[in-house]
């Protein structure tokens, strides 16, 4: 027996790559070129990696954090392979956080912009964490609009102005990374990456997010993606939701540069958080059988966030016109 016969030659899976770039320790370790982040998430999508080595690329990540060029990489790849048709829409708008601590003001603030005429596209996951209102589900029981293709959603824009279109809609293999939650025990990058793929290039894209220094990352995310407009709040919750209690800081960004500004708070004092969620309630207050003023601040705050957007108005003429469409709302649309 030879000395070469005692080796064995054990291929290494291609994927092995990516996770040792991240996994070789403090001082191997390194964070992915854009280049890399976009060939490992095609890797990703087309299913050409083993679930452990998933676990491991997602979890490291995750302790390490993503970067601008990683995100952006991502992102991209997933834009390539989402094979989304022309269909034009003013505004993107991510939902991906739920809500738990109060009712999705947000989804009324979306129907007083589909009343202006803006055509909205809404996409997100839902069920990934326990005891939080998810938009598909609340769309389901107010009787709104849900598509479930492309097909759907460009008759569904075309009727309504706006639709809900969940994640496996057009991309059902980073659903089932969200979905891993359960599984890992933590959130992943992808629940970072899928509110920045706007996948029908709107013009205008709006980001939640909840922890705050991911503000500058999605915003300098978003001006490498080439995004005309894009602007980050911390939302309620995580959600694109004002808080009208808070002052609120908005990150823009577009091809040019980054810039910041600064929205009042709508109200002296704070209000007390609502002991129990109810969708009468919800409905109660859009219809006028409930006064909240609160719910009432979330709604037009976050409608006037997306119209200084889309419109590039300032904000006091935005909040003033969000104040109008809300009190000319069809009272009897939920």
């Amino acid at each position: 027996m030879t000395h070469d016969s005692l080796i064995l030659d054990v291929p290494e899976h291609p994927f092995a790559h990516f996770v040792r770039i991240l996994g070789k320790g403090k001082r191997g370790s390194r964070s992915f070129t854009q280049q890399e982040a976009y060939d490992a998430m095609q890797m990703i999508l087309n299913n050409e990696v083993e679930d452990l080595q998933l676990g491991a690329f997602l979890m490291l990540l995750r302790v390490k954090e993503e970067t601008v060029d990683e995100l952006t990489g991502f992102v991209q790849a997933v834009k390539d392979l989402s094979h989304a048709p022309s269909i034009q829409v003013d505004l993107d708008w991510s939902s991906y956080a739920g809500k738990r601590r109060h009712l999705p003001w947000f989804v009324p603030a979306i129907l007083l912009l589909a009343q202006a005429g803006h055509r909205v596209f809404i996409h997100g996951a839902s069920g990934h964490t326990t005891n939080r209102i998810y938009t598909e589900p609340l769309f389901k029981a107010l009787g709104l609009p849900i598509a479930n293709d492309w097909e759907d959603c460009k008759k569904l824009i075309e009727s309504h102005n706006f639709v809900y279109m969940p994640l496996r809609g057009f991309s059902p293999r980073l659903e089932q990374i969200i979905d891993m939650r359960s599984t890992l025990g933590l959130r992943s990058p992808v629940h970072s990456l899928a509110r920045l793929i706007n996948p029908l290039n709107a013009p205008a894209v709006l980001q939640g997010i909840f922890h705050p220094p991911y503000s500058g990352l999605h915003q300098q995310a978003g001006q490498r993606l080439g995004y005309p407009h894009l602007a980050v709040i911390k939302g309620e919750g995580g959600e694109i939701e004002r808080n009208p209690d808070n002052a609120l800081k908005v990150f823009h960004a577009n091809p040019e540069g980054t810039w910041e500004e600064d929205w009042p708070a709508m109200f002296p004092r704070r209000h007390v958080k609502p002991d129990a969620l109810s969708l009468e309630h919800l409905i109660g207050v859009w219809r006028g059988d409930i006064q909240d003023e609160y719910a009432e601040g979330a709604i037009t705050g976050t409608c006037a966030l997306a119209l200084r957007l889309i419109r590039g108005c300032t904000i006091e003429t935005a909040q003033a016109e969000a104040s109008s469409l809300w009190q000319a709302r069809n009272k009897r649309r939920i």
